[in-house]
């Protein structure tokens, strides 16, 4: 496959992921459940095998050459990171577990040397809860105020409200990319703006996991302070993660933890800590798993992301106009620009209940509140049925959708 090319081969794609292939209660699986975790291509599945099989050791402290093998490719896969969102230098690239580590590395590590009683922490109606809860537990150690930015109903932020809570108490703005539970797509470029604006003391911490893997991102683009996100909504494996600081911030954070690797040196009386990103990357790494995500970065640069956005919109409009065509179904969320997420209701059942003879037909969707109870508490819901999109998905997979939600009409006539 070539980035060059502007329209999606999605059944080339779909060659590329084997467990595709797989039948479930004996239909072919048509899987829509993305935005949860993506599959993986076989790019990616033989990168973290060969370095399983060729190359597996510790990183950094060995003098021996599997030592240095396994460093070059970790460190190059903090490369790869780096160019992928733009950031300044390597340094910048903080390998996590994940969105929710990533997040919760910033509240307590600069939220706690920052952050002091009197001081307001903005979040949005569409968080996801590793962007509440870790605000929360840094509110409720300084004495700060958590305020929250409204959306309405169609699931789009109320931007002269946003701006109404930024003021010069403000210290720290963290805001979603892309809602999770409902596709929304926040103009963070132009938000993040209007912190600089109005709140010229506050951090920007951009939640970056729905994302990444349907949309370039440009962190000195976004001006934003931090960046978060998570491989294994990248086509990459579980377990690593990413967080981005501008390296001025991060230089100045105290570490979050403490062990191996992150010390330059250690006696009794006090220890003294190691450069960036060291710093922030206690103990043994999830070295497969960035070796995975490096692949997986070269595998989508490769595939192209207007190529790529163009097959999803495509298929995001196909899916909305034939389930707004189904009786009694509602689409919650629509935004104006949306990404490859479409949550829904259908009278008279339950989202669980819906899911669950779905899957007897194969299809594999989400339901639940997604891990946004707030959210659904605004939208007077206990629950939504959702299906996302990758590149792999085709309208094979909303033909399936729609004969299973068919059936599960049936099912509750």
């Amino acid at each position: 496959m070539s980035g060059r090319a502007t329209i999606l081969d999605v059944e080339r794609v779909r060659s590329e992921f084997p467990i595709l292939a797989t039948r479930v209660h004996g239909h072919p699986l048509a899987y829509l459940d993305s935005a949860a975790s993506s599959q993986r291509p076989r790019a990616v599945i033989e990168a973290v095998d060969h370095y399983e099989t060729t190359t597996h050791a510790n990183v950094h402290r060995g003098v021996h050459w599997l030592s240095q093998r396994a460093t070059d490719a970790f460190e190059a896969a903090r490369a790869k990171v780096q160019r992928f969102v733009n950031a300044g230098n390597s340094r910048e690239i903080i390998f996590t577990r994940g969105t929710t580590e990533a997040i919760n590395l910033v509240a307590q590590s600069w939220g706690r040397a920052n952050v002091s009683a009197g001081d307001e922490l903005l979040i949005t109606t569409l968080e996801h809860h590793s962007n509440i809860v870790p605000w929360q537990m840094l509110r409720d150690s300084s004495g700060a105020t958590l305020r929250v930015a409204p959306i309405d109903r169609r699931g789009e932020l109320d931007v002269d409200q946003f701006i109404s809570l930024l003021g010069p108490r403000t210290r720290v703005v963290a805001i979603t990319h892309v809602s999770n539970a409902l596709g929304s797509v926040l103009p963070v470029r132009e938000l993040t703006a209007l912190v600089r604006t109005h709140a010229p003391h506050a951090i920007v911490l951009v939640d970056g996991a729905q994302a990444v893997a349907h949309m370039p991102v440009d962190v000195r683009s976004l001006d934003c302070d931090f960046y978060a996100f998570s491989g294994h909504k990248l086509y990459a494996p579980t377990g690593i993660g990413v967080l981005f600081g501008r390296e001025k911030l991060l230089a100045a954070m105290p570490p979050w933890q403490g062990g191996g690797e992150m010390i330059l040196t250690v006696s009794f009386e006090r220890s003294t800590w190691a450069e960036l990103p060291a710093k922030f990357e206690a103990g043994t790494p999830n070295i497969s798993g960035a070796v995975g995500l490096g692949a997986a970065i070269d595998w989508l640069m490769d595939l192209g992301f207007e190529a790529l956005h163009k097959h999803e919109q495509s298929l995001l409009g196909y899916a909305t106009s034939a389930l707004q065509a189904i009786p009694g179904l509602t689409i919650i969320g629509n935004a104006a620009k949306k990404s490859g997420v479409i949550s829904f209701v259908l009278a008279g059942i339950h989202a669980h209940d819906l899911g669950t003879i779905l899957d007897g037909d194969g299809v594999a969707i989400r339901t639940g509140h997604h891990c946004a109870m707030p959210l659904m508490s605004f939208l007077g819901l206990a629950a939504t049925a959702r299906a996302s999109l990758g590149c792999y998905s085709n309208r094979a997979d909303i033909d399936a959708l729609m004969a299973a939600v068919s059936h599960a009409r049936e099912v509750f006539r």
